[in-house]
């Protein structure tokens, strides 16, 4: 049998349907190809539900890395918040079947690396890290998604402090900035304190009262090599508009009416459905 192809998609949302007609426009092949999605996987589209279990049913073809509304989810399910009404997560909260997804979803991680010099993240690679040094980090998370006790971390799990990186940072603290790093991360200072004010467009915010916040791909990030990549998604007023070929942007806002966007990994080219 031949080689597959390897696909990265953006945010789906539980937009189920959209999810379908993009693997239908690659003629993407259940058996042979490979699916990555870059988080956010639930949560505002029509059919969180279908999504789950239809991403759960490819198996080993189809891993992920976990977004801020997937761990929403988790801390919906623990009784750690309360559902959104905007979300749309009744059909799922109510499945038969949703003790196996959660179980199933909470195995992904923060960041994975795609090959040596890529790495997949849900909001991006923060500028005081390196790729390994990311990877590393969300392990730390990992460790705790996969126990029996995670849902106790998930109580603690939110909120905006610390907002700086200290290699020194303990316990809940060290555990939330992670969190924060790589599932929220939009726009940070250039001494590394991330801001979570902002969501809109760079263009929206470039004079804005402060003169160091920078999209966090144009803060400058002295462990990263020219010839390695970031994938990610959640940041969808960007359009997937970085204007630099190492930070690969795939949230093209497919929940909102825009689109939603597959990256064949053998080709380097992107695909994209529309609303």
């Amino acid at each position: 049998m031949s080689q597959g192809n390897t696909y990265v998609i953006g945010d789906i949302q539980g937009c189920y349907e959209g999810l379908r007609r993009a693997l239908d426009k690659v003629k993407f092949d259940e058996t042979n190809d490979k699916l990555l999605a870059v988080g956010d996987l639930v949560a505002r589209g029509e059919d969180s539900l279908s999504t789950l279990r239809f991403l759960k049913s490819l198996g080993s073809q189809f891993s992920s890395v976990l977004g801020n509304h997937d761990l929403h989810l988790l801390a919906v399910v623990n009784g750690v918040r309360q559902p959104k009404k905007s979300d749309k997560l009744e059909p799922l909260l109510n499945a038969s079947d949703l003790d196996d997804l959660i179980d199933w979803l909470r195995q992904f991680p923060l960041a994975m690396k795609l090959d040596e010099n890529s790495v997949m993240v849900h909001a991006g690679l923060y500028p005081k890290w390196s790729i390994d040094e990311c990877v590393s980090l969300s392990d730390e998370v990992s460790n705790i998604l996969k126990s029996d006790d995670y849902a106790s971390f998930l109580s603690k799990m939110y909120g905006n402090k610390p907002n700086n990186w200290a290699d020194k940072l303990e316990d809940d603290e060290r555990l939330r900035f992670i969190v924060n790093a790589c599932t929220r991360m939009r726009f940070v200072h250039t001494d590394g304190t991330l801001d979570f004010d902002n969501k809109s467009h760079p263009s929206a915010v470039s004079h804005s009262t402060s003169s160091t916040l920078r999209p966090w791909f144009d803060v400058e990030n002295k462990k990263l090599g020219d010839d390695q990549r970031v994938v990610f998604g959640h940041w969808a007023a960007l359009s997937g508009q970085t204007n630099n070929s190492r930070f690969i942007g795939l949230d093209t806002g497919y929940v909102w009416g825009q689109s939603m966007t597959l990256l064949n990994l053998n080709t380097s080219s992107l695909v994209s459905v529309s609303a």
